[in-house]
């Protein structure tokens, strides 16, 4: 039975049924994603293809190094990158997401901070981005010039402390 937009499945009506489904189906992926992300980081996983590529140069000579032979590795490569993209895409877009949360409630969390410029950064235009990143060099660069500055006056303080210490004019 294929019903339109327009009528409902149950007390919720089609458009929470499938919201509903698109939630289960986000859950099952990042969790299927999450968990095959995290074996295939492992020594194990890399043990297992580096003994999956000795099996097949191994069995080269019994194929007599045939286009079959050669084809099987790399198909099998080309699919294995292929899912992996998606998986490792999945696994990277969630731990970014967590860490912008983590940075916001930091800005939240400390006095002075500027949340309003900072939070949700990531989402503002290029522009604005870039606005901001000019802003931060620009201030340090007047703190590097400051900081210079100050370091010189300790240059000068230290100079004229040891002329009159030694009574005589310090070098430099």
């Amino acid at each position: 039975m294929v019903l339109s937009r327009d009528q409902s499945i149950g007390p919720r009506g089609f458009d929470d049924w499938n919201e509903s489904r698109e939630k289960e189906m986000n859950e099952l992926f990042r969790t299927f994603a999450q968990r095959i992300s995290n074996a295939t980081g492992t020594p194990w996983a890399f043990l297992i293809a580096v003994a999956v590529i000795v099996i097949w140069a191994v069995s080269g000579p019994l194929f007599g190094y045939s286009d079959t032979w050669q084809l099987v590795i790399n198909t099998g490569t080309t699919i294995v990158t292929f899912l992996m993209v998606f998986l490792i895409q999945n696994t990277q877009n969630r731990d970014a997401v967590a860490l912008h949360l983590k940075l916001d409630e930091l800005l939240r969390a400390v006095e002075g901070a500027r949340e309003k410029k900072f939070v949700d950064l990531e989402e503002k235009s290029d522009e604005v981005v870039q606005e901001v990143k000019k802003e931060l060099v620009e201030q340090a660069g007047s703190i590097a010039t400051e900081q210079e500055r100050v370091q010189q006056d300790r240059t000068q303080q230290e100079r004229q402390m040891a002329e009159e210490r030694d009574g005589q004019p310090a070098v430099g």
